[in-house]
């Protein structure tokens, strides 16, 4: 039997349970991202800490829709808010979200084809300590953040980059090298191998600053190809 003082405590905040409480795709009922986030990002909790994702809803123009679609919901920036209940949350998509109002969210509209756009955006907030990227899922976009954002992350900030086996047909440039073999190519022989060597020479002059590049396939699956990659800041 429990006695009083244990029976009043709380039960401890569950990424997950946040996720699928406020309907978003990166917990149980689909990617189970939350599992690995809640592993790395609870001890940044209680911490004032800067955090952005990119891509703040399914149905962009990444599946076809204008990118002046109708936004009604934000559900993982809800479930950050609850989360980090210190952080400040920035949410960066092109389709426009700045009706949501919190006083720990800011919003940035900004399309990922343009490099200077993603720039400007990240010069406009604090340098975050986490970053995801849940937006086209287009690989230039992929990589034209990572390379304006990653540099920005103080010592020991964590870049994520979600879905990286799915490429829109809206977007993605036909040749160019998927995020995926970019990352994979680092880990397997410490050197970053591109299409376009100037890319190329980009991410791998960003090689001493990284401590880590860890690649995870969906729901802890084998046999799933490459999925979800968690870059960590030396």
């Amino acid at each position: 039997m429990l006695d009083e003082g244990t029976a009043k405590k709380k039960t401890p905040i569950n990424l997950t349970d946040l996720a699928d409480r406020f309907g978003s795709d990166k917990g149980s009922t689909k990617h189970r991202y939350t599992e690995l986030y809640h592993l790395l990002f609870h001890p940044y909790r209680g911490r004032k800490i800067n955090f952005l994702e990119m891509g703040l809803l399914i149905g962009g123009p990444e599946q076809g829709n204008d990118a002046d679609r109708e936004t009604t919901d934000l559900p993982s920036i809800r479930m950050w808010l609850e989360y980090f209940p210190k952080a400040h949350i920035h949410g960066l998509d092109v389709s426009d979200f700045s009706w949501f109002d919190h006083d720990r969210f800011t919003f940035h509209r900004c399309d990922m084809d343009d490099r200077a756009a993603i720039a400007k955006s990240v010069a406009a907030m604090d340098a975050p300590d986490i970053v995801i990227d849940d937006a086209s899922h287009a690989s230039h976009h992929q990589q034209n953040a990572f390379l304006e954002i990653f540099p920005k992350l103080p010592s020991g900030g964590l870049y994520v980059i979600e879905d990286l086996r799915w490429q829109p047909d809206t977007y993605e440039v036909p040749g160019i090298t998927k995020t995926a073999a970019l990352l994979r190519s680092y880990i397997d022989t410490r050197e970053f191998q591109h299409s376009d060597p100037a890319v190329a020479a980009e991410f791998n002059a960003l090689i001493p600053e990284i401590s880590a590049c860890i690649v995870h396939p969906v729901k802890y699956q084998k046999k799933r190809r490459d999925q979800v990659a968690v870059i960590h800041k030396r």
